[in-house]
């Protein structure tokens, strides 16, 4: 198998696996008690929010653990709306952001709250000089992800961060797809709020954080309990919480080796699929983009059908993101960055890891550029194309 859709999640690295385990049999005691098993869980718990801020450049008691990425975001921009509601009722946001961001803006929206969606480039970029004309005086959260999870194209961040600040307007990034893949320091970049899941990094399922900038008052998400500092209720997920900071200190440790190899391999890709298969492109920023991603358009290709023929001979792709799965809708994504409905449905996303090699990549070109010929033979669309191509 060649698995190439690591951003729909990652393989659990062993030494987090092997980090996990006692604290499911030997170590199991809830972290609220206050006895000695209990204090265990507690120790445990305060390493892992010490990797991960220190990962961030932030401060310990600014990391609250989640059950991953979307329920982070659902946090910061629910919790947000509520506690600074009295200020205003308007968020912004990007057309590209993940469903977890879009559908609670949504959700907001239905409740009176007015949402503006930004529009992006060709490439993904939002445009700033766009994004300073939508802040309004009862402007209350600015939301844009770091890097978008279907082309890759990671955003202005800095500058997105500096003129919230600027503005007085809290700012949050999904980081989902960048936070172990890009050097992230929330001081430099003016970050209020901050998501993450350990899943996409090398560690486990069902475990992430949000950071949250000391000040911020915004409320609980979940109550019942005082766990997070009363701010998140719930006995906490100890394992994941110690493999999630385990996978944080390693993709922190490795990520510049790691990148510059995954960078080296996702350029050949891109070069060697624009040199072997006609009529394709890359979608999103060419440079200013996640180290592993490639995402690319074929026309008069139905995506799905590339998957089924790719998964028959070893290989998991995707051509979206994995919320999404199953739907017939065209990537919105991909709509948004100006390609027609036809257009987006030809698309694949293929997402490195640092156990791609080359010789996988060779193969993978190969086979697709035998699944694409054999299913334009069967495209009517591509015998009208060569049709027009002989008058």
């Amino acid at each position: 198998m060649i698995y190439l859709d690591n951003a729909a999640t990652t393989k659990t690295a062993p030494e987090v696996v092997d980090a996990m385990l006692p604290y499911f049999s030997e170590y199991y005691g809830n972290a609220s008690t206050i006895y000695g098993l209990g204090s265990e869980s507690k120790k445990a718990i305060t390493n892992a929010r010490e990797i991960i801020a220190k990962g961030l450049g932030a401060r310990t008691e600014e990391i609250y653990f989640t059950a991953g990425g979307s329920e982070a975001d659902n946090w910061a921009i629910k919790a947000t709306a509520e506690a600074y509601a009295a200020k205003g009722k308007h968020i912004i946001t990007t057309k590209i952001e993940h469903h977890a961001v879009l559908h609670t803006c949504e959700y907001l929206e239905k409740q009176g709250y007015e949402v503006t969606y930004l529009n992006v480039d060709r490439d993904g970029l939002v445009d700033l000089e766009e994004l300073k004309g939508a802040i309004r005086s009862d402007t209350i959260l600015i939301s844009i992800m770091f890097a978008n999870n279907e082309i890759g194209t990671i955003e202005p961040i800095k500058e997105i961060g500096e003129i919230a600040k600027e503005k007085g307007v809290l700012f949050h990034t999904d980081a989902v797809q960048a936070f172990g893949q890009v050097p992230i320091n929330v001081d430099e970049l003016h970050i209020d709020m901050l998501s993450a899941s350990g899943h996409k990094l090398n560690g486990p399922k069902g475990i992430g954080f949000l950071y949250i900038r000391t000040g911020i008052k915004i409320r609980s998400f979940l109550h019942g309990g005082a766990q997070e500092r009363s701010r998140r209720a719930g006995t906490e997920n100890v394992p994941g919480i110690v493999g999630l900071g385990v996978a944080v200190e390693r993709a922190i440790s490795t990520m510049e080796e790691r990148t510059r190899k995954e960078i080296e391999l996702r350029d050949y890709l891109i070069q060697h699929v624009e040199k072997e298969i006609p009529h394709c492109w890359l979608n999103g920023h060419r440079k200013k983009r996640l180290p592993n991603n490639v995402n690319l358009s074929f026309l008069y290709i139905e995506g799905e059908s590339m998957l089924i023929m790719l998964d028959m001979k070893g290989i998991c792709a995707s051509s979206g993101s994995a919320c999404t799965s199953g739907s017939l809708d065209p990537s919105h994504v991909l709509l948004a960055i100006g390609l027609k409905h036809e257009e987006a449905h030809g698309s694949l996303r293929l997402t490195l890891s640092e156990e791609t090699t080359r010789e996988d990549l060779d193969t993978v070109v190969d086979e697709l550029k035998k699944i694409v010929e054999r299913l334009r033979d069967m495209s009517p669309l591509y015998a009208d194309f060569l049709k027009g191509q002989k008058k």
